[in-house]
């Protein structure tokens, strides 16, 4: 994946997020959390709770890139959860394109709206490589 920017010095802006679930992608700047890129454009269906890390419905996986995270509640996301990559998007912020698979109540949310329409304004859609079977 690259960083977005205006040359290879230039600090970059915003990052690609592809959820893996459905294969769609937005950009989601540096400063803000996954979760509010969601919500900024527009995305419908996706569960909103505390958006302070205490609630975990937004929890993803990130499958590959690097961001920053801030303090989640051990109560949603443990140890080993966190070290498999398990993170709340409400608490994440990019540092490179990243590829998320939303699990639990955000896999549930983000693929019943994928099946309810293929375009979602703010959101495009790239042919996935392969789908997972199972939720992990």
């Amino acid at each position: 994946m690259t960083q977005a920017g205006h040359g290879n010095d230039a600090p970059a802006t915003s990052y690609v997020v592809v959820i893996a679930n459905t294969g769609e992608s937005f950009r989601c700047g540096v400063g803000e959390s996954i979760l509010a890129a969601m919500e900024r454009i527009r995305r419908k269906g996706i569960p909103v709770g505390c958006r302070n890390g205490g609630c975990g419905v937004c929890k993803v996986e990130v499958i590959e890139g690097h961001f920053t995270r801030r303090k989640m509640s051990r109560a949603v996301v443990t140890a080993e959860e966190e070290a498999r990559g398990q993170v709340l998007a409400c608490r994440i912020h990019p540092q490179s394109d990243l590829r998320i698979q939303a699990v639990g109540k955000m896999a549930r949310a983000v693929e019943v709206q994928q099946d309810r329409t293929s375009f979602v304004s703010g959101l495009t859609t790239t042919p996935a490589a392969s789908q997972p079977d199972t939720e992990t």
